[in-house]
């Protein structure tokens, strides 16, 4: 198995310690032929991405594809602000990007107080307290994961689970019928064994291998992917960043459409 791309990476536009330029290189070191520039969203309270910074950021993506001779691609790394599945990242905003992932979060400014109390309150102290996750809750957070999908040109889930707590089927299976990928995440495991089985076994999702690098060094790492692969059988020809294959996006078709 070999890496193509890396799709979600950060830089110090949100809260990652290297510059697009040294992602980039960094990549273009590990032989990968993209690598998605992808900070925090707007909403982000922590880490997000200044909107008046859009400007340099994109400059800087494409300076950098420049140099190094791969595709960088300017996106974000949306919040899922509810139960809506509306994101940060609003049709205006589509013109600036090549890429848009999406997933849940904590510190952020979510669409309503319901929404802050069931998907930070509800999700995070179920989490930390090791409580079992009501039914409502689960129902509710697979609501803002499939809203999210159905409304948006998402392009990848990002760390599905993470911290939350949705029905990872259903969400899978709704982002086959849309085009959008779940990300195997190298950075930290947000499903267990027996979920990403069931989603490979029960949905015809197709995934992507991300880092979710906060620094150069681990921009296309994949240890806790091949770690997974060893446990759960999982079909490599449905991964579309591997062996030469690089990934279809919404947003892009969304754009030559309607842009």
């Amino acid at each position: 198995m070999i890496l193509t791309s890396d799709y979600h990476t950060h830089t110090p536009y949100s809260h990652g310690k290297g510059t697009v330029l040294e992602n980039a290189l960094q990549a273009k070191k590990k032989g990968l032929k993209q690598i998605g520039i992808t900070d925090h969203g707007f909403a982000h309270l922590a880490f997000g991405i200044e909107r008046k910074k859009m400007p340099q950021l994109v400059a800087d993506c494409r300076a950098a594809a420049e140099k190094t001779g791969i595709d960088v691609l300017c996106g974000m790394e949306a919040n899922i602000l509810g139960e809506s599945g509306k994101t940060d990242m609003p049709p205006s905003d589509y013109a600036d990007f090549d890429l848009f992932i999406a997933g849940k979060h904590v510190f952020v400014a979510y669409e309503n107080f319901s929404a802050w109390l069931h998907y930070f309150g509800g999700n995070f102290l179920t989490d930390k307290l090791k409580k079992k996750p009501s039914g409502r809750l689960v129902r509710l957070t697979t609501k803002a994961y499939v809203n999210a999908i159905k409304n948006n040109p998402v392009d990848i889930l990002s760390h599905l689970n993470y911290l939350c707590f949705a029905d990872a089927v259903e969400v899978a299976k709704c982002a086959a019928d849309y085009g959008t990928y779940i990300e195997i995440n190298t950075k930290k495991t947000h499903l267990t064994d027996e979920e990403w089985q069931n989603v490979v076994d029960k949905t015809a999702a197709r995934f992507v291998i991300d880092s979710d690098a906060h620094s150069p060094d681990r921009v296309g790492d994949t240890r806790l992917a091949e770690e997974l692969f060893a446990r759960v059988s999982f079909p490599l020809d449905r991964i579309d960043n591997i062996d030469g294959r690089t990934a279809a996006f919404r947003l892009q078709a969304y754009k030559r459409e309607h842009l």
